[in-house]
């Protein structure tokens, strides 16, 4: 009786924005219970800074039940900008996809590349690594898996190495994130930061693990290729292995290759207002837009199909915009409740005789393993950067090394959690299992936080 009880309970992962809202009951609920209290605070070279020691309790606001779903609306407004720029982004990426640009233009990319055996691993990786660090390519990884899977048994190798070509390259830069605007942009307009600024140190830390992932990857394709048998993926490769298929790659039109030209010019330029002008979200939304309309029009959709690609492209983007609402929500129930600067004294409280270095790691860890629940980087950005931000600052640790850990704990994590929908669906079309995948990437990961450690601790020394 007990042994068929226990078969019918099956553990399902809570979706996440399920999970959520369950935080923000629990939040609500700690409004009642944690002792509502304050900081001073005052503006300071264009950033709002906690004032140490000016911590006092206040008498208690907890927040009404109806607060609870007023919360999510609230948030979607008070992160408006991040909203309509993934909207937008999404847009004017679904805009270039429906013309086929992408995927042809990387197709044939990699097609070229092929004739190149010895090269086509590490330039396939860092192509799609420059697109992981300035566009954060993430859910397109997906489309481009099977290409890579063709081209690597083409060349004798298995699909484990071409899906590990495209996720781990594009995982490389998205860690490297120098221009990420969903992680990198999002955790530093809440931490009052410049738009990208720090750069440096992270494009140092980035050739590091594209550098690892490459090597990784070559050694791997090496082994396979001298003997198939030691493939992890054997047996999909006795039933499946196409080695010697012609590939066949749709022909890159000159109005496809413009509208990637569009998209590259909106990057650079976003970066350059950035850098210049003191660019926000709100520019660059209109760059992106502008180059995705550009991009249907001239590749050939009209207007209506341009207009309609871009619904498409918002409907794809849709799960992670409405994230940015139900994070911020969490927040805004802390602050109505003021209880977030008592959450925030605690632990000051308690990580105030640990050493920065010991801080900071404590931070990484802490997003590593909660991207498990929130695998959205703008959003676990704005759920947890509230509350780090003003625990730096307290503890005297520069914002920049903040955004680090966070960047780190969250990009890193992306390729080993199963409720990554990303790696899940990319795995999925390659026919690579969950446990295949871990088998092959868990020694990289090791490597990369390794590496990640260190770039955090080198960024305390040198004051970063």
């Amino acid at each position: 009786m007990f042994k068929s009880l226990f078969k019918n309970l099956k553990f399902k992962t809570p979706h996440t924005y399920g999970l959520l809202l369950f935080i923000i009951v629990v939040a609500s609920l700690l409004t009642y219970i944690i002792p509502a209290g304050e900081y001073a605070r005052e503006k300071k070279d264009g950033q709002t800074l906690v004032v140490s020691g000016s911590y006092q309790e206040v008498s208690q606001q907890g927040v009404s039940f109806f607060d609870i779903f007023r919360a999510i609306p609230e948030g979607l407004i008070s992160g408006g900008e991040i909203v309509f720029y993934i909207f937008l982004v999404g847009g004017a990426f679904g805009i270039v996809h429906k013309t086929g640009a992408f995927e042809n233009g990387v197709n044939k990319a990699m097609n070229v590349l092929g004739s190149y055996k010895a090269l086509m691993i590490p330039l396939t990786m860092t192509i799609f690594s420059i697109l992981g660090f300035s566009i954060g390519l993430a859910e397109e990884t997906i489309i481009f898996v099977p290409i890579g899977i063709i081209i690597a048994r083409t060349l004798g190798y298995d699909a484990m190495t071409g899906a590990a070509m495209v996720i781990l390259g594009a995982s490389s830069g998205f860690i490297g994130g120098m221009l990420n605007p969903f992680t990198v942009g999002v955790a530093q307009s809440v931490a009052e930061l410049t738009l990208f600024s720090g750069w440096g140190l992270r494009s140092v830390i980035y050739v590091f693990i594209l550098l690892a992932a490459v090597t990784t990857v070559m050694l791997y394709a090496r082994k396979v290729k001298h003997d198939s048998s030691k493939s992890i993926v054997y047996e999909l490769e006795q039933t499946e292995s196409q080695s010697g298929k012609a590939i066949e790659t749709p022909r890159f039109t000159k109005r496809q290759g413009i509208g990637l030209l569009l998209i590259v010019a909106a990057i650079v330029l976003n970066v350059y207002g950035i850098f210049t002008y003191g660019w926000s979200f709100n520019e660059m939304s209109a760059n992106f837009l502008l180059a995705g309309l550009l991009a249907g029009v001239i590749g050939g959709l009209g207007i209506n199909g341009t207009f309609e690609a871009m619904i498409e492209g918002m409907k794809d983007i849709l799960f992670g915009a409405m994230i940015v609402g139900f994070a911020k929500g969490i927040i805004y129930i802390l602050e109505n409740g003021h209880i977030i600067d008592t959450i925030v004294h605690g632990m000051t409280t308690l990580l105030a005789d640990v050493p920065s270095s010991m801080v900071i790691i404590t931070m990484f860890v802490l997003q590593f393993f909660l991207n498990f629940f929130i695998p959205s980087g703008s959003g676990q950005a704005l759920t947890t950067m509230p509350l780090m931000v003003p625990i730096s600052d307290l503890l005297n640790i520069n914002r920049q090394i903040t955004v680090l850990a966070f960047q780190y704990g969250d990009a890193i994590s992306n390729v080993l959690f199963p409720t990554s929908a990303i790696l899940m669906g990319a795995l999925a079309v390659g026919k690579i299992t969950y446990t295949q995948w871990l088998k092959f990437a868990w020694k990289l990961i090791v490597v990369w936080v390794v590496i990640c450690c260190i770039g955090m601790s080198i960024a305390l020394m040198i004051g970063y």
